[in-house]
């Protein structure tokens, strides 16, 4: 020990190393790689139900399309069933113009019969694969297309009334009594 002493040999201190320290921050890292999971699973969760959303919200409009597809047939077959008798009973109606307005109106049902033939094909099976999304726009044009129909149909038959009303007031005029 007196050599120890003798020599004067100072000693740097020894680097002491706390296991606690680096434990800490490894435990940290784990946390966050554990939330990051959760988040990402959070994440897949959420796209998924906008996914069935977008579903949902297609579909109604699929169903809202097709009411008012129906809607508009049933315009249609009563202008037909209620207008149309009106304008051909009329006694100022020619017989000639009987088979063009009956043409022209029967053109518009027929469309009219195709289109919903048509949506139940589109509806009933997987129309060329087709996306909910696809199915929705095409409905959409055809709501729109039915809508046009009824449109023309109500336009032909105020045509036709207008018509016959000229010719029942120039009836009037080319009958009536003179008093002189």
């Amino acid at each position: 020990m007196a050599l120890f002493f003798s020599l004067n040999l100072k000693a740097q201190g020894v680097p002491v190393y706390d296991n606690t320290n680096f434990i800490s921050p490894i435990k940290q890292l784990f946390e966050s790689a554990k939330q990051t999971s959760n988040l990402v699973k959070t994440v897949k969760f959420l796209k998924k139900q906008k996914e069935n959303l977008e579903k949902v919200n297609n579909v109604v409009k699929q169903l809202k399309a097709v009411q008012e597809i129906g809607r508009n047939n049933k315009r249609l077959i009563n202008v037909v069933q209620n207008d149309l008798r009106d304008v051909l009973d009329s006694p100022y109606i020619k017989r000639d113009e009987v088979a063009r307005v009956t043409e022209s109106f029967n053109t518009i049902v027929e469309n009219s019969l195709e289109t919903m033939e048509f949506i139940d094909e589109i509806l009933s099976s997987d129309y060329l694969k087709m996306s909910d999304a696809d199915r929705a726009e095409i409905l959409k044009e055809k709501e729109m297309e039915s809508k046009e129909m009824v449109s023309e149909i109500n336009m032909k038959t105020r045509r036709y009334r207008d018509i016959i009303s000229f010719r029942k007031m120039q009836d009037k005029i080319n009958n009536r009594e003179t008093n002189y």
